[in-house]
């Protein structure tokens, strides 16, 4: 089993080095091992933990919900059910941010075409109207 210095596997796994401390500050990632010299070194299984870490927040999961993912992996009684369940609930979360983001998009497609004239100053433009209009005071 090769070791690793706490650079070499962040660059390995494509993040940075403070990423991978905050993932050990909480609890994502285990204490590292230390050489007799006091240096953290990590092995194989730190690396596929990290890469799973990383393909999970690539498919949106969050730090919180990745942790839960770990925890089924190794808890011997959970099943792939388990896995599915969580995952429906963020393929939820994401349909939900999808739909708010195309409300967004229309919004903005109509303010923008709203905006006749360019050189209107900012006083009359009509998207800063509307903007300004839904601040509380």
């Amino acid at each position: 089993m090769i070791d690793y210095k706490v650079g070499e596997v962040a660059k390995k796994v494509g993040i940075n080095v403070e990423t991978l401390r905050y993932y050990e500050k909480i609890k994502l990632m285990p204490k590292p091992k230390r050489k007799e010299s006091g240096y953290r070194y990590y092995d194989d299984l730190d690396l596929k933990r990290l890469h799973f870490i990383k393909r999970a927040k690539e498919l949106g999961f969050s730090l919180k919900e990745i942790k839960e993912l770990l925890g089924l992996k190794i808890e011997s009684t959970a099943t792939c059910g388990d896995v599915k369940h969580l995952s429906e609930h963020k393929l939820e979360d994401i349909r939900k941010k999808i739909n708010d983001l195309k409300n967004i998009e229309s919004v903005l497609i109509k303010l923008i075409n709203q905006c006749l004239c360019e050189a209107v100053s900012t006083d009359e433009c009509p998207i800063l109207e509307v903007i300004d209009s839904d601040i509380i005071e």
